[in-house]
C-alpha cells in the first residue's frame, strides 16, 4: 500500500493573516507580501498547501464528534440519518429552527469556503506571474491546476447550498471589499471554466511527492458533478467519459474495505481529503470517531434508509421471498452490512462491545467509523487518520448513467454502468437485467439509478446534493416524518429546507449583500 504523504502547512498564519475572520472583514484582506514570496517553486508549493489546509476545517471535511457539523454529516439534512445533537446544525435545520442569525455551522461553512477562495485567488494570481526562471512550466501548470480545481470546489460548495453568492476571482483590497452576489448561473459558469482549465493543466497521475494532489480525473469528476447539478446532461455524460477513458480507476477493492484506512489508496478513490494520526502529529480528523458505549449518536441511520436496501435477489424487502423480518440483516445487500450496525452487533471489535440498539433510530453508523478501542484513544472524540472521499469512481459511473438516462440515450451502456457498481467485489448484487429486467423505460431506469446512488453513497455527504438537484427534498421529508422518531419534528419549508441562510455576520460586514429571498 502506498505510504500516505501529508500536505503539511508551516507558518501559514504569517502568510495568510486573519484567515479565521470573515472574508469581507478588513482583517482578512491583507495580502501576501509579493516582494518576498512567490519567488520559486517552494513558495508556490507552500501557497497551494495553504489551500489544501482549508479542506481540513471542521465545517468542511475533518468533521466533529459533538460539534458543529461538516460535510461528512450532511446526510443528516436528509432521510438518510438523524442528528441527535440538534444544535450541531442539521437537526435544528430539519425542524425549521434556524435563521440568518443562527451562527455555528452555517456561518463557519461560509467562512471556510471563502477562506479557501481567498487563498486560491492569491495562488492563481501570483503563480501565474512567475517566470520560467522561477518555476518550470510543467510544475507551474500543475500548481495552477490545483488552485483552479480547489477554487471550483469551494465555489461549488457555496452555490449548492446558498445559491447566489459573491463571485471573487482575484485578490481583494480594502477598496474592493464590498461585493454583491452574482447569480447562481454565473457562478456555475465560472466553476465550469475553472475546472475545464484545471483539466487541461493537471497531469493524469501525480508523482509520489505530490501524492494527495488533484489529478486530471478529479477535475473531470467534479466537472461531471457540476454539469449534473446544472442539468447539462450531455456535458455531464461527456465529462464522466473523460474520467472513464483515463483508465486510472476501477472498483476492484471490496466495498467494506473501501471505507477504512486500508482502502484509502484504492482505484475507486479519485480525490480525497487526506488525514494522518501519528505520534507527535495529527491532522485532527474526527468524522470517523465514535462513542465507545454506543455508535456515533449524532449520525444515526434512519429506518427508511435501512429498509431501502434490497435483498440479495435484487428485490425490495416488501416483495422479496428472502426477507426475514425476525433477522433483517439476513440476505441483504452487503453494502447495508458494511454501512450500518444492527442491534447485537459487536461494534468495538477489540473489546467485544455490543450495540444494544440504545439510540433513537435503533441503528448505528458503521461506514467510515473506527471499530477498535485502541484507535479511539482515551477520548471517544480523539483524532484519527481516515481520509474523506470527495470523488469516487462508483459515483462517476452512476453520474454518467444518470446523464444518459435523462437524455433518453438508453442502451446497453446504461445497464453496464449500473451493473459495474452493483457487482463490485464484496457486493455482487444481481444485475439490472436479472433483478428488474431488460428493455426498461426512462422512468424505470431513473428510479433504479437514484436508488443505486442512495445505497452506494449513503453517509458520504451527497444525499442532500442529490435531493436538491432532483427536486425531491419534500418527498424525503415525508419519509423522515413516516419514521416517527421520538423527539424529532421535521418540518418541510420549501426553499428554507433546500438552502442555507447567508450568515447575519456577513450581511453586517458586507452591505452589498442581499439575503436569499427564502430567508428574508
Amino acid at each position: 500500500m502506498m505510504k500516505k504523504i501529508l500536505i503539511i502547512i508551516i507558518g501559514l498564519p504569517l502568510l495568510f493573516t486573519g484567515c479565521s475572520e470573515s472574508f469581507l472583514d478588513r482583517h482578512s484582506l491583507t495580502q501576501l507580501a509579493s516582494d518576498n514570496f512567490w519567488q520559486n517553486e517552494k513558495d508556490a508549493l507552500l501557497g497551494i498547501n495553504g489551500i489544501y489546509d482549508v479542506l481540513q476545517t471542521r465545517q468542511l471535511y475533518s468533521g466533529n464528534l459533538n460539534g458543529e457539523a461538516g460535510i461528512p454529516m450532511y446526510d443528516n439534512f436528509t432521510d438518510n440519518s438523524y442528528n441527535q445533537w440538534k444544535w450541531e446544525g442539521p437537526g435544528n435545520y430539519v425542524e425549521g429552527n434556524v435563521s440568518a442569525s443562527t451562527g455555528g455551522m452555517f456561518e463557519n461553512f461560509w467562512l471556510a469556503n471563502y477562506r479557501g477562495i481567498v487563498r486560491s485567488n492569491q495562488a492563481i494570481a501570483n503563480i501565474g506571474k512567475m517566470t520560467a526562471e522561477q518555476i518550470e512550466d510543467a510544475a507551474k501548470n500543475n500548481l495552477l491546476g490545483q488552485a483552479l480545481f480547489l477554487r471550483a470546489l469551494f465555489y461549488f460548495n457555496l452555490v449548492t447550498y446558498y445559491e447566489d453568492v459573491p463571485l471573487i476571482t482575484e485578490p481583494q483590497t480594502l477598496e474592493t471589499a464590498q461585493v454583491a452576489k452574482s447569480p447562481k448561473s454565473e457562478v456555475l459558469n465560472h466553476i465550469i471554466a475553472d475546472l475545464q482549465q484545471a483539466a487541461d493543466f493537471l497531469p493524469i497521475t501525480q508523482t509520489a511527492d505530490r501524492f494527495g494532489y488533484a489529478a486530471k480525473g478529479a477535475a473531470y469528476g467534479l466537472l461531471t458533478r457540476v454539469f449534473l447539478f446544472d442539468h447539462q446532461w450531455d456535458n455531464a455524460a461527456t465529462a464522466a467519459q473523460e474520467v472513464i477513458g483515463l483508465n486510472q480507476y476501477d472498483l476492484s477493492l471490496p466495498y467494506a474495505v473501501q471505507f477504512t484506512e486500508e482502502g484509502e489508496n484504492s482505484k475507486d478513490v479519485i480525490f480525497s481529503v487526506r488525514f494522518l494520526e501519528a505520534a507527535g502529529f495529527s491532522t485532527n480528523e474526527t468524522f470517523s470517531s465514535t462513542y465507545t458505549a454506543q455508535p456515533k449518536v449524532d449520525k444515526q441511520p434512519m429506518p427508511n434508509l435501512v429498509q431501502d436496501f434490497y435483498c440479495t435477489d435484487g428485490k425490495p424487502i416488501t416483495v422479496s421471498d428472502l426477507y426475514n423480518p425476525d433477522n433483517p440483516k439476513e440476505n441483504r445487500d452487503p453494502r447495508l452490512l458494511a454501512s450500518v450496525w444492527f442491534e447485537n452487533d459487536v461494534f468495538i471489535t477489540d473489546r467485544g462491545t455490543v450495540f444494544n440498539g440504545n439510540n433513537v433510530t435503533g441503528f448505528g453508523l458503521k461506514k467510515y467509523i473506527r471499530t477498535k478501542n485502541s484507535a479511539l484513544g482515551t477520548s471517544t472524540g480523539s483524532a484519527g487518520g481516515q481520509d474523506f472521499y470527495i470523488l469516487r469512481y462508483a459515483d462517476v459511473l452512476l453520474m454518467r448513467a444518470e446523464a444518459l438516462i435523462e437524455t433518453n440515450q438508453i442502451g446497453d451502456e446504461v445497464y453496464s454502468l449500473i451493473n459495474q457498481v452493483r457487482q463490485r467485489p464484496g457486493v455482487d448484487m444481481p444485475t439490472v437485467q436479472e433483478a428488474e429486467g431488460a428493455g426498461l423505460s426512462q422512468l424505470q431506469l431513473r428510479e433504479i439509478v437514484r436508488h443505486e446512488r442512495r445505497v452506494e453513497l449513503a453517509f458520504e455527504g451527497l444525499r442532500f446534493f442529490d435531493l436538491i438537484r432532483w427536486g425531491t427534498v419534500g418527498e424525503a421529508y415525508d419519509r423522515i416524518v413516516a419514521d416517527n422518531l421520538k423527539g424529532y419534528n421535521p418540518r418541510y419549508q420549501n426553499k428554507r429546507s433546500e438552502t442555507f441562510p447567508i450568515p447575519l455576520s456577513e450581511m453586517d460586514a458586507n452591505k452589498a449583500l442581499v439575503q436569499h429571498e427564502a430567508w428574508k
